[in-house]
């Protein structure tokens, strides 16, 4: 019977068909769910009440789990576990477990250049409406030089238009208001994975959760690199379903795996920050 909810966040540039192959192999043991973002989709854009943030996109997630009624498991690639770990961290008793797959939480670096530049040059593009070239860095950078040009030109008008959201992500990821030490208490069962081919801000902000959350496991693909939710969805599906199979059914209540995570910090050197 399909009891425990899955939620599957989508990475920028995407929308909620990225996962329609886990969801299906997914669907006979659990209620998925994989939504749209905003500007993605069938979900609007973007209203524009106020600083784009984190907190924004995670009310499409929040009024998810209002309609399932149930804690979930989160899901998240890229742009979408930096949601995921929003949620997870200010809402854990919503949680059951956490996948993230590269999750951009930029906020937790401490050496942001190569990603501020990143995020410049898109936010440049937007002003001048070079869409296309802006697209073609965001691209190159996450998935190799020349992946722009190995779109197919009908496709790139399309994909291009998005980048006005991306360079709002960008704020939101750098902006948001948490560091390591808040994650310290999250004491969810998380699966943090990661490319050994991808970029190395994404590798870093892996290290730094799998080092600072008390319940992560971090696993990598040796061949892989920052898209293989797509690239490599057999081996990212079959890990994230063997984490949500393992996480499931818990009958802990998250007040008892707070304590126990909290003393197995302690054990290990990391007190209260």
């Amino acid at each position: 019977m399909r009891t425990e909810p899955v939620i599957l966040l989508h990475s920028s540039g995407a929308s909620g068909a990225q996962w329609r192959t886990l969801a299906a192999q997914l669907s006979a043991r659990y209620r998925v769910v994989a939504p749209d973002l905003y500007g993605y989709g069938s979900t609007g854009p973007w209203p524009g009440n106020g600083a784009f943030s984190l907190a924004h996109e995670a009310e499409l997630v929040l009024a998810l789990l209002d309609q399932v009624g149930a804690p979930a498991h989160l899901v998240g690639h890229s742009y979408g576990g930096a949601v995921a770990l929003h949620v997870a961290r200010a809402h854990a008793d919503r949680v059951r477990s956490l996948a993230v797959y590269e999750p951009v939480a930029f906020h937790l670096l401490a050496e942001r250049s190569e990603i501020t530049a990143l995020a410049q040059e898109v936010a440049r593009a937007v002003a001048c409406g070079d869409y296309a070239a802006g697209l073609a860095s965001f691209l190159d950078y996450w998935s190799g030089a020349g992946s722009w040009d190995a779109i197919p030109a009908a496709k790139r008008a399309a994909m291009a238009a998005r980048l006005p959201k991306i360079a709002l992500e960008f704020h939101a990821a750098l902006s948001e208001p948490a560091h390591l030490a808040d994650f310290e208490a999250l004491a969810v069962p998380t699966l943090i994975l990661q490319g050994a081919r991808s970029p190395r801000p994404a590798r870093r902000i892996c290290e730094l959760l799998a080092r600072f959350m008390p319940d992560a496991r971090l696993m990598t693909l040796n061949d892989a690199g920052h898209m293989a939710p797509l690239t490599h969805a057999d081996q990212v599906n079959a890990l994230v379903a063997a984490h949500l199979n393992s996480s499931g059914g818990r009958n802990e209540t998250h007040r008892d795996r707070l304590a126990d995570s909290r003393h197995r910090l302690r054990e290990h050197g990391f007190g209260p920050r």
